[in-house]
């Protein structure tokens, strides 16, 4: 009999007991988070002072809900970064499944923003409640970049609660292996904002190459 799982539902300990999959600590295996960044235009910079300062008007009327988080942080650097031109696009709440064969079980899950190919993703999660955490997030994005239709090149994500953002790296294999960026917060001195940027202009520059 065929299970049916929803990708909300998974945690680490079933992708690593059923997939396989490994995280890698070598930083040299997620190199493209830290290098040939892009520099940011002072009108970039602007805008996105402007993004963080909404963050911290939207922390006076909590809850974050993922919708709210998502309008008010992440679709404008989206706007800010081109991402809504060609030839680049957005798909919403995109359906995926991956199947384990052997175990004769789909998880099925749809992913609030897909970008470019198909081979970047990006998640907003709810910071109302402890457990949707970045870690509950990894997870999530994780099942999704597993059903990458393009397995022979690497995919990438990014997970954000408005608050915190961090960057994933999946390679397929035998087994899948997995990096990490550092996380950055939005609320720290400066503006961290100013790398999430930079980055996501780097992976989606290499994911067009």
């Amino acid at each position: 009999m065929t299970i049916t799982l929803q990708a909300r539902d998974i945690n680490l300990r079933y992708l690593i007991d059923n997939f396989g999959i490994e995280l890698v600590f070598d930083p040299e295996f997620f190199r493209e988070w830290q290098a040939d960044l892009t520099e940011l235009t002072d009108l970039d910079k602007q805008l996105l002072d402007k993004v963080k300062t909404g963050y911290f008007n939207l922390l006076n009327y909590p809850p974050l809900l993922e919708d709210v988080v998502r309008m008010a942080i992440v679709d404008p650097i989206l706007f800010i970064g081109d991402f809504y031109l060609a030839p680049l696009y957005i798909k919403a709440e995109e359906a995926v499944e991956i199947v384990n064969e052997d175990e004769g079980v789909i998880i099925k899950g749809k992913i609030d923003t897909l970008i470019l190919k198909d081979q970047f993703w990006v998640m907003v999660i709810e910071s109302k409640q402890a457990e949707y955490s970045i870690e509950k997030g990894l997870a999530q994005i994780l099942v999704y970049m597993l059903a990458n239709p393009h397995p022979d090149k690497p995919c990438f994500g990014m997970i954000t609660s408005g608050g915190e953002f961090i960057f994933v790296k999946l390679v397929m294999g035998n087994p899948p292996r997995y990096g990490l960026s550092k996380g950055f917060l939005t609320r720290n001195p400066g503006n961290e904002l100013y790398d999430v940027f930079r980055i996501l202009k780097r992976l989606t520059h290499l994911v067009m190459g």
